[in-house]
């Protein structure tokens, strides 16, 4: 399935030195002060999905529409400043995606690749250079919460009055409204519930915001750099905070129930809003500054990562990009194998390049190897050479 990306539109003039895309101005510090946001845990079962959906598309840039009105006084960015190195670099963005129901009897995967942010931001906010947004989200219980957060995450991060100033702020406030208006809306099956993990590019930054099992992992010269842990209930973090709570982990599972520990919707597990739970919806963020080495990045749910390695679907996808260069090409050739693989599961996979050319070869240098001769065996060739 292909997606067209329109060009950017032009932006309003910054007066003053440009960073990382926004007008440098009056650059404030990032928070980074995280809020539990967690629920109480019940012993319901999920309930089954209402219908079979089949194969689901990503949302296009058009389908997202125009945002509320956002505040036009702050126009600073709460994220990593680029270092002085490498300054001239500007990533260019493009992406593919392919997704498969795979043996399961329902499609509950959603995702959305938006390679051109500046599209969905509005002109006061000050944004000159490219941004780009993508995400995977993996729903259990039926498709309500991951069609919901899908399309509406976006919208929420850029209406948030943190944003740009403090975008994790900005990120976080958002993954907890789309959590409570999964409970609030009544269209909804509150007891769906949707894993979310987020790639937020704006000039060279890149933002990972994930809850859940699925992955973001970096293809940086042929070496793969996982930037999202597994929320899985018995990682080690996890199991330490659910534990301490009073939960158990049950054959991998959540109090018997769930295959993650963090996830948004689930309120048949979370309980009550506002109190203390097992299953939290906090989102937690690695971020990056993007370099000329830095060559894409693949967003798998778990479907992909249960049955192969992060470096081997680097390997695959730099190889495949070096014969073709397609980004759709490459996200088909890790769900064809994964489902080669026996994947229990839906498989969706986005693969996002960050240069309009293909992934150069390494070429490794050839050792030059010293041979020496023992003094015995220097007699002996000296015997034998008098020989002749």
């Amino acid at each position: 399935m292909k997606e067209m990306m329109a060009p950017g539109t032009n932006m309003s003039p910054c007066n003053g030195e440009i960073e990382n895309g926004y007008c440098k101005g009056n650059m404030s510090a990032i928070e980074e002060n995280q809020e539990a946001s967690d629920g109480l845990s019940q012993p319901n079962a999920g309930k089954p999905p209402r219908n079979n959906p089949g194969m689901r598309h990503c949302i296009s840039q058009a389908s997202l529409g125009a945002t509320s009105a956002l505040e036009p006084n702050t126009v600073m960015l709460g994220l990593k400043s680029p270092s002085s190195d490498n300054c001239a670099y500007v990533p260019i963005f493009r992406s593919g995606s392919y997704s498969e129901m795979g043996p399961k009897q329902y499609m509950e995967d959603e995702h959305i690749r938006i390679d051109n942010l500046r599209e969905q931001v509005d002109e006061s906010k000050g944004l000159l250079s490219q941004g780009a947004y993508y995400g995977v989200f993996d729903g259990h219980g039926g498709i309500d919460a991951a069609s919901f957060t899908q399309n509406n995450l976006l919208n929420f991060i850029l209406e948030d009055s943190h944003f740009p100033s403090m975008v994790k702020k900005a990120v976080r406030n958002a993954f907890q409204k789309a959590d409570n208006m999964l409970a609030d809306t009544k269209s909804l099956d509150s007891s769906s519930g949707t894993t979310a993990l987020i790639a937020l590019i704006l000039g060279r930054t890149m933002l990972i915001a994930n809850a859940g099992d699925s992955r973001a992992v970096l293809g940086k010269r042929g070496r793969a750099i996982e930037l999202s842990k597994d929320h899985k209930p018995n990682s080690t973090s996890e199991k330490l905070r659910i534990e301490k709570l009073g939960g158990i982990i049950f054959d991998g599972y959540l109090n018997g129930q769930l295959s993650v520990a963090r996830a948004l919707g689930d309120w048949h597990i979370k309980g009550a809003k506002g109190s203390k739970g097992l299953l939290i919806s906090d989102p937690e963020f690695e971020e990056i500054v993007l370099s000329e080495e830095d060559e894409f990045l693949i967003i798998g749910c778990d479907g992909l990562w249960d049955v192969m390695s992060s470096q081997y679907a680097v390997t695959i996808v730099r190889k495949e990009l070096m014969l073709h260069n397609d980004p759709e090409k490459c996200s088909k050739f890790l769900v064809k194998e994964a489902l080669k693989r026996n994947c229990c599961d839906n498989v969706t996979v986005l693969v996002i390049c960050f240069s309009p050319d293909p992934p150069p070869r390494i070429e490794i240098p050839k050792t030059t190897r010293r041979r020496s001769i023992s003094a015995e065996g220097l007699d002996l060739l000296k015997g034998v050479l008098s020989d002749i």
